[in-house]
């Protein structure tokens, strides 16, 4: 036998071009024939149409697919990732909101710039640190006083709230009517439910407001739906009033003529015994209230107030213009909001987020609808014609406003098809009691294309038909409905609509407001650009307290104004953004 010259550990050395021996080993290993050499080669074929498709597979496959062909396998190790990566999976939202984090919405600051408290816990409101992820950072901010402002108030409300020490002591003098003239370590401001939710929303502001300038706890009546609508806004103690409250059941008599009305007592000058007996004063601020009612607005009207424990308040206003015009209050609230603008703002992002039922309303609605889009627009509408909608005149108005402000783009009505030029889109949430005004303009962008190119797609949530106060679904709707319009980048409102008020607000938007047609006809110019993002007080008191004479309200202090769609009413602006001319 031959022996190799090579030691066992030495390489293998190669001859020739084109490896000549390792032909000469394939010979050696398969011998001449024929059918050996066709094995081989149909083995190789074999071998490279594998590798040929793994590549076609890799290079062509979307990572859906690739993610798909890994999960039917049975994997011994999950594959590798970053040390940083989230386990949350990426789904369409998630890319949403890498998507809205780039383009400036806010995520980090859950607790609004300081705004709201930490002390929650996050599962029961879900919606109290998810919200930030939904909308971009709000050019506002709250003041350090609001701030401090409130977490004293917090304070307050756990030391007095429900169920303490000091309200049992409290609520056990109003049973004995042992109150009026004597000091109490506790105040209180009851809120009575009462009139729409967008009302409801404004005037529980208005009440937390007046309760904060008066060192007053509020508690909260729960009325039909209160508890199902809002979570808790103050830590460890609920604002709730408790079902057991010893007067709960006279709250839907209390009215202009009963003796404890502020407007009768005031009116009598016998503040120590007109309200003696009961134990309680009760404030008539609904929109029907008369001169006496409207001296509640006067510093020395209010001042045998601070000497009553119990304050039941009962309004459909968003009065908080009329406390800037009392010097009492005047500036303490421009400390606290040095842009006058912003209260509700700030008030509203404080005291109403959804609850968790409401909160899934909202998202899964915006996820599957609004969430892809390059801009979101807003259009609230509410018609005052009783009868049945939709109306042509409303349609025109609604297109005008929309057309000549640039917030929608026109349509070529003389072609059926055209390929879009412009990869811009745009969603177009509408709300009314009537589907009529959302079927024409999603008919409408459906049926011709726009002459910017854009892609124009038309949402409505719900049609209830007429609005159904009592009801607590259609409230839940109603809810969810007005938060999903303050998530929008543009919004179009209707004149004297507290729904679209709060949606304003929420959002921090400066909205364009329908003016309210007249005889049927559509108004030129169709809209008005507002002047803030405040609501409006609809039933503002026109009287000098000083002199007890008439005076234009809107005309006294330069932060609060006429509104745009209501002559007579108030609402609260920043000078400095608005010529006061």
């Amino acid at each position: 036998m031959r022996r190799l010259n090579k030691n066992y550990g030495d390489p293998p050395t190669y001859s020739g071009l084109g490896g000549d021996s390792i032909c000469r080993d394939q010979q050696t290993r398969f011998g001449s024939s024929p059918l050996k050499l066709m094995g081989c080669f149909v083995v190789c074929l074999m071998g490279l149409s594998v590798l040929f498709s793994i590549s076609i597979i890799l290079k062509d496959s979307t990572p859906t697919s690739i993610w798909a062909v890994a999960d039917a396998r049975v994997l011994d190790m999950p594959p590798p990732r970053d040390l940083g990566q989230e386990d949350e999976p990426m789904d369409s939202f998630a890319q949403h909101k890498k998507k809205l984090h780039s383009a400036g919405f806010e995520h980090e600051d859950k607790l609004l710039g300081g705004l709201l408290s930490s002390r929650f816990d996050q599962d029961s409101c879900l919606s109290r640190y998810e919200s930030a992820s939904f909308r971009k950072e709000s050019p506002y901010k709250p003041s350090s006083d609001l701030i401090s402002k409130l977490r004293r108030y917090e304070a307050l409300h756990k030391r007095c709230g429900p169920y303490t020490e000091s309200y049992n002591r409290t609520v056990a003098k109003l049973s004995s009517g042992e109150m009026i003239g004597e000091p109490s370590d506790c105040n209180y401001l009851i809120w009575v439910s009462f009139s729409g939710l967008g009302n409801r929303i404004l005037t529980l502001g208005s009440a937390f407001v007046y309760a904060l300038l008066t060192d007053r706890v509020l508690l909260v009546d729960r009325g039909a739906d209160m508890d199902d609508l809002f979570c808790e806004p103050f830590p460890e103690v609920s604002w709730l009033l408790p079902l057991d409250f010893p007067i709960y059941d006279q709250f839907n008599k209390l009215n202009q003529k009963s003796p404890e009305c502020f407007g009768n007592i005031v009116s009598n000058n016998s503040s120590s015994s007109s309200s003696s007996k009961s134990g309680f004063v009760y404030l008539h601020l609904v929109h029907d209230y008369d001169a006496n009612d409207k001296l509640f607005f006067c510093d020395q009207d209010q001042s045998f107030l601070q000497k009553t424990p119990w304050l039941i308040m009962k309004s459909d206003n968003y009065f908080i213009p009329s406390l800037f015009l009392m010097p009492s209050f005047e500036q303490e609230l421009l400390t606290l909001f040095p842009d006058q603008q912003t209260v509700f703002h700030f008030i509203g992002r404080y005291l109403f987020f959804p609850t968790n039922p409401i909160w899934g309303l909202i998202t899964r609605y915006y996820k599957s609808y609004l969430s892809q889009s390059d801009e979101i627009i807003g259009i609230q509408v509410r018609v005052f014609d009783t009868r049945v909608g939709p109306f042509q005149y409303v349609l025109d108005q609604i297109l005008a406003c929309s057309f000549r402000n640039n917030i929608l783009p026109e349509i070529n009505p003389n072609e059926s098809f055209a390929t879009p030029t412009n990869s811009n889109s745009k969603a177009v949430v509408l709300t009314s009691l009537s589907s009529g005004y959302f079927e024409n303009i999603r008919d409408m962008y459906w049926e011709h294309p726009t002459v910017t190119g854009e892609v124009i797609q038309v949402f409505q949530p719900s049609h209830e038909g007429y609005q159904q106060t009592e009801k607590k679904t259609h409230n839940r709707k109603a809810w969810a409905e007005m938060y999903l319009l303050s998530l929008t980048d543009k919004l179009i409102t209707s004149s004297w609509s507290t729904f679209g008020y709060v949606a304003q607000s929420l959002g921090g938007l400066t909205p364009w407001i329908l003016y309210k047609p007249e005889n049927e006809t559509t108004p030129n110019p169709a809209c008005i650009r507002a002047m803030s993002i405040e609501p409006c007080f609809h039933a503002p008191p026109f009287f000098d307290c000083k002199k007890r004479s008439g005076i234009d309200t809107g005309d006294v202090v330069p932060h609060v104004r006429h509104c745009e769609d209501m002559s007579w009413g108030l609402k609260l602006v920043n000078p400095t953004r608005v010529s006061v001319a």
